[in-house]
């Protein structure tokens, strides 16, 4: 890990594809299943589904954790090219670990490992467990650029995507979305013709734009000026009640109305948790106010950005009430449903598909944009800087929060003041994150991912949120940044 600069991360491992090597990938994946063998989760023979995306370096690391569950004494369940959450779907249903090789919405030159035990997502209490592994590989299996030597053939596809669809077929009925017509932003996304299958299933027609064979990195929590474009631009050539995509793996869902605007990710989330009735709903301190402002839901459970944290609070909640009905969601629209909803069972990790048809749901009956309009004003806008050092976030967070309170919100005074106002609160759950006098909020985290910093801003007005980011970036980058390295370094 130390050697790669592939650290273990937000449920398992994400780096440069070209640092992670194949040997690289064995040893994470050779680490899990030897945690998962010390917690009696795993055993010589046991099953092990694998799946991927469709970036170009997903098959040589799938063949990478095929030898390493092989090596294991595991049995290779490969469900193919698919959405992670088909193949946590189907693992969990069947009640055996699985792993995910996607680098979901970042960049087509990274890759990643996601790892699931055979009952939801590794959490972080897992990760000390996973990383703390002592693990031994055959040199002779390698090259000297850490590449397999022997190709590895994997097992014939054992198909998950008809049950996935099917769960929701069951729910919502055959006809559903009957007399919808439905754009889908195909791009690279693992889960492309499963969108247009699934909509279909429902009743809806699809039609279908954007199929690309170069990795396209759609990110739903900072959506591309491309894509706002492209929607656009369908939404005007074609009559449709709404587009729909997702990320590279499929497990955050991108929506549109009529018009091709597309609605933020934590303002689908809220509308799939009203549509499930949920009881509780946990969502990261980065999303939406409104939901707290709707009353959609009667208990709000903040958290950490991330699924792990999401996913432990949704649990701690269940135990605290069997009777509620849990939900989770994350900016990036990513829905977790922790308890069953009549028929449709948990699924407690990101799910693209269960928010989409829950939304397009209301598009049966008056215009989605009617339906955002009819929630409180509270608008979202989220950015980032994409290869910004590390030592830089970690200078920045420091800087800001030193000092004592009073101390904290006279320095936001001074450094953000002219752009967002007066400061009245303060939140480090996860980054930083600011309040203002008149309800705005600015929130810088570093990713968890990727060398990028984050901004996240909201505000009553869409404009105002997107000013308030783009101001705060550039300010951060032009003075403050600068300001928090000479600090830090001075009180080293």
């Amino acid at each position: 890990m130390a050697s790669s600069g592939v650290p273990f991360g937000t449920s398992g491992v994400r780096g440069l594809a070209a640092a992670m090597t194949d040997k690289l990938c064995h040893a994470y994946a050779t680490a899990f299943l030897q945690y998962l063998r010390q917690i009696g989760e795993f055993s010589t023979g046991d099953r092990v589904a694998l799946a991927g995306d469709l970036r170009t370096s997903t098959p040589r690391i799938l063949a990478a954790c095929t030898t390493a569950v092989r090596d294991c004494g595991g049995q290779i369940v490969f469900c193919g090219l698919t959405p992670t959450p088909a193949l946590a779907f189907h693992a969990m249903g069947s009640g055996i670990p699985s792993i995910m090789v996607t680098g979901s919405h970042i960049p087509a030159d990274r890759n990643g490992i996601k790892f699931y035990r055979p009952h939801g997502e590794v959490l972080k209490s897992d990760e000390a467990g996973i990383v703390g592994q002592r693990v031994v590989i055959d040199p002779a299996r390698f090259g000297n650029d850490d590449s397999l030597l022997a190709p590895v053939a994997l097992p014939e596809v054992t198909p998950v995507e008809d049950e996935y669809i099917a769960r929701y077929v069951r729910h919502f009925g055959a006809d559903a979305l009957a007399g919808l017509t439905i754009g889908v932003y195909q791009h690279t996304a693992v889960g492309r013709d499963v969108l247009v299958r699934a909509i279909e299933a429902l009743g809806a027609t699809a039609v279908p734009f954007g199929r690309e064979t170069v990795f396209v990195p759609v990110d739903t929590e900072a959506i591309r000026e491309e894509d706002i474009a492209l929607a656009a631009h369908w939404a005007a050539e074609n009559k449709v009640d709404a587009i729909i995509s997702t990320d590279g793996d499929s497990d955050r869902p991108l929506v549109a109305d009529a018009s091709g605007t597309w609605l933020r990710g934590d303002i689908v989330g809220l509308l799939c948790a009203r549509a499930v009735g949920a009881d509780v709903a946990v969502t990261p301190v980065s999303s939406n106010t409104v939901l707290e402002l709707s009353g959609a839901v009667p208990k709000v459970v903040r958290t950490r950005i991330g699924s792990p944290y999401v996913i432990r609070a949704m649990m701690d909640a269940a135990e605290a009430d069997p009777a509620a009905r849990v939900c989770g969601y994350e900016a990036n629209g990513g829905f977790l449903l922790g308890s069953a909803v009549d028929d449709m069972a948990p699924l407690p990790t990101r799910d693209a598909l269960l928010p989409i048809i829950a939304v397009l749901m209301n598009a049966k009956h008056r215009p989605l944009a009617e339906v955002v309009a009819e929630l409180p004003p509270r608008f979202t806008f989220s950015d980032r800087v994409a290869d910004f050092p590390q030592d830089h976030s970690a200078a920045l967070i420091a800087f800001l929060s030193h000092g004592p309170e009073d101390e904290q919100l006279a320095r936001i005074a001074r450094l953000f003041g002219e752009i967002a106002g007066f400061p009245t609160g303060i939140d480090t759950t996860d980054g930083y994150r600011m309040t203002f006098a008149d309800g705005a909020i600015l929130h810088f985290r570093p990713s968890g991912n990727a060398p990028e910093l984050r901004c996240y801003s909201e505000a009553e007005t869409e404009a105002k949120a997107r000013d308030l980011n783009a101001r705060a970036l550039a300010h951060v980058l032009a003075d403050v940044v600068p300001e928090a390295v000479a600090f830090r370094a001075a009180h080293r």
